[in-house]
């Protein structure tokens, strides 16, 4: 067998599809997230957006814990588009009042569910944060500005493990059943330079290490050791050269299911995520007979669904 394999304990701590879940982070964060959307879970991925580091994750969760809203002074404008520092792109736009009224409604209705959530993922993506000079705060997006306006610096396994001290205790209080997932992104981060990259994701690795000793309720998943050990061949990357492929991604969400669900989990997962192929499904010939049988079967199979497990009402 030409591959070295990445040995996972199936972890004591499982979720269900009972469980709210809850996705913060980088890019992997949502390609996670999206396949337990996709699988019909109870998923709020990346409600500020893809975040990369770790400052910027506590920061969105202090801000969905204590229900705080943006003001307009949180603005600012760049050309003809209203940005935030605390969110993606994603959230951009020409109207300030939509940029807000967005942003808002989405904090709302995702701290809303974070009373209800049962487990957290988090994703690090990179130690490296940018400081906006005019307010010295740390910023989850740098929206294109000068570089100038910003200071660069890399945080250290103490900075991160301080600030979510804090935080997992304020969580655990607040939820005690809470499940908390940490990953680190096996995304390379290749504009630091590989020997920054890796000093990057050493500093998030040994920071998790410590916190995962300190939490009994926090684990780790090694996304990123199975990307790096066990896919190592550029089949397994996208384009870039960078991003996992997306059979990379299938085969760490496999891996994922693995550990965390169980077997009567996974059983009605893939029932699920064979019926989100089928509503995917592009006919060719939507006006036929033959397609109005496939929709009522369709339709049979939720309503069988739904009778079977009513946690699924709402989401099918």
């Amino acid at each position: 067998m030409f591959r070295t394999e990445v040995k996972i304990e199936s972890s004591p701590q499982k979720i269900g599809y009972e469980d709210a879940i809850l996705s913060l982070g980088s890019c992997f964060s949502e390609n996670i997230g999206n396949k337990l959307s996709e699988a019909y879970f109870s998923s709020d991925v990346n409600p500020f957006g893809v975040l990369f580091n770790p400052v910027s994750i506590k920061n969105s969760l202090d801000t969905l814990l204590s229900e705080k809203t943006l003001s307009e002074t949180d603005l600012f404008q760049h050309g003809s588009i209203w940005k935030a520092f605390t969110h993606s792109s994603l959230f951009a736009g020409t109207s300030k009042e939509n940029v807000l009224k967005n942003i808002n409604e989405r904090l709302i209705s995702s701290a809303q569910k974070l009373k209800r959530t049962k487990v957290i993922l988090i994703t690090f993506g990179t130690a490296w944060v940018y400081e906006y000079l005019k307010t010295s705060e740390v910023v989850a997006n740098c929206h294109k500005l000068p570089a100038g306006e910003f200071v660069r610096k890399r945080l250290c396994v103490d900075d991160i493990v301080s600030d979510y001290i804090a935080l997992f205790h304020k969580i655990r209080t607040l939820s005690p059943d809470i499940h908390v997932i940490m990953t680190v992104s096996p995304i390379r981060h290749w504009k630091d330079g590989a020997h920054e990259n890796n000093i990057s994701k050493s500093v998030l690795l040994l920071a998790i290490e410590k916190l995962q000793k300190l939490f009994p309720f926090v684990s780790y998943f090694p996304a990123y050791e199975i990307q790096m050990d066990e896919l190592r061949d550029y089949r397994f990357y996208a384009s870039d050269m960078c991003h996992p492929s997306p059979e990379a991604v299938d085969y760490i969400w496999k891996r994922f299911c693995e550990t965390y669900f169980t077997h009567k989990t996974n059983h009605l997962r893939l029932k699920l995520e064979n019926l989100n192929q089928q509503l995917n499904h592009k006919p060719l010939f939507p006006d036929t007979i033959e397609h109005s049988y496939f929709l009522y079967q369709i339709e049979k199979q939720k309503t069988e669904l739904k009778k079977e497990y009513p946690f699924l009402e709402g989401r099918l």
